[in-house]
């Protein structure tokens, strides 16, 4: 049975499972910080969250290996290279200011534009460009503008940038590597996190604190429960919606994560910063709405010899 034929096939399903993925997404933070509170964190949290779904979905993965073999090399990369986005944007969350986390993760598609440019080799339009130009200027003023050179970034700064990166990076990698089913770019994903996670806690030799039973089954639920349901439900949207309408509604993953961290956790941004985000989700929304965005490369499909 196909993904689709598994869902009834009303225009508006993808449109809700989108939104309520990109809640979800806007939301993780707030467990994450709960988790902080009670002296759980760093990438020790993310080994315990995404680890464990990884080695059980480690199986799946298996199974489609017929699939993915001929592009093996893409997979390991996109293991690594998701991995290392999931790890560091949830360190980031749990390290610096939300709303600040946020903004700086979401010049993702100025990374996408540019990454897609270099590699897939994909033309860049002038609605493009400009939101290229735009996310920037953004990004300068939410470093500081003129006192970005004198102020040194926070780690959870570069963990967000380098988050957005690498999840553009991802980004790349997915659509080049056409023949890996979604389920094993899913797995893969969490296996990198829990592998790069676990690298992180030991080049560091950080130890694993004792952990009551409640708070044991708390990060279980979280990484089964929300974690997945939220990548799960992320990719059913993505994948039953034109990509630019999917990039619009997927920025209400910014703007729920905005409201609440300003009205539940009593987060402030001085005026700079705020306009700079301003910006840089006027170029995310420039970017989804792109008429001329490219599409998915065709698969290629190899001729099995009798």
């Amino acid at each position: 049975m196909t993904i689709t034929s598994a869902f009834p096939r009303s225009p508006a399903l993808p449109l809700l499972v989108l939104l309520f993925s990109s809640s979800l997404w806007g939301l993780s933070w707030w467990p994450l910080k709960k988790f902080v509170e009670v002296g759980l964190g760093g990438p020790v949290l993310s080994m315990l969250v995404y680890g464990p779904v990884g080695l059980a979905l480690a199986a799946y993965l298996w199974r489609e290996r017929t699939a993915w073999r001929s592009q093996a090399g893409l997979l390991i990369a996109l293991a690594l290279v998701g991995g290392w986005a999931n790890t560091s944007f949830v360190n980031a969350l749990m390290q610096g200011d939300v709303v600040r986390v946020m903004f700086l993760f979401y010049l993702s598609p100025v990374w996408s534009v540019l990454g897609g440019w270099l590699f897939l080799k994909e033309r860049v339009s002038a609605r493009r460009k400009l939101a290229v130009a735009v996310a920037l200027a953004g990004l300068w003023l939410v470093l500081g503008g003129a006192q970005a050179f004198s102020t040194a970034l926070s780690v959870a700064d570069v963990l967000a940038l380098t988050a957005g990166l690498a999840f553009a990076g991802n980004n790349v990698i997915a659509r080049a590597g056409q023949a890996i089913p979604i389920g094993s770019k899913t797995a893969a994903v969490f296996l990198g996190c829990g592998v790069l996670s676990g690298v992180w806690v030991l080049g560091l030799g950080t130890p694993v604190p004792d952990v009551s039973l409640p708070v044991s089954l708390a990060v279980l639920a979280y990484g089964f429960g929300w974690m997945l349901l939220a990548t799960a439900t992320w990719q059913f949207g993505v994948t039953h919606m034109e990509s630019g309408r999917a990039g619009v509604v997927m920025l209400a993953e910014l703007l729920v994560a905005v409201l609440t961290a300003t009205w539940w956790g009593g987060e402030a941004l001085s005026a700079l910063e705020w306009v700079g985000g301003a910006l840089i989700a006027c170029a995310a929304l420039i970017e989804a709405t792109d008429t001329g965005a490219p599409t998915p490369p065709t698969p290629i499909v190899k001729k099995e010899t009798p």
